[in-house]
């Protein structure tokens, strides 16, 4: 099966997102810890706003990890599609 017949069977976006979104979480959970677990275990989340989200750091902070998630939830579906 090529990979265009995979993309058009009908449960494949399905478990796209069964695989997509708990890594998405989880790659999240990961980065904020990384960065601000100090901050996170203080309970000072302005601090975790201001080191991630703000000034527009939101959208290099989500971006990457919504494309990684997407990237590796594809390859994922695609092996695993028969």
């Amino acid at each position: 099966m090529t990979i265009l017949e995979k993309l058009k069977s009908p449960g494949f976006w399905i478990n796209f997102l069964k695989i997509a979104l708990p890594f998405l979480l989880f790659v999240t959970l990961i980065s904020l810890f990384m960065t601000s677990w100090r901050a996170i275990f203080a309970g000072d989340f302005a601090e975790v706003n201001e080191v991630n989200f703000t000034e527009g750091k939101w959208q290099r902070f989500w971006g990457f990890k919504i494309g990684i998630s997407f990237l590796y939830a594809l390859y994922m579906t695609i092996r695993k599609t028969k």
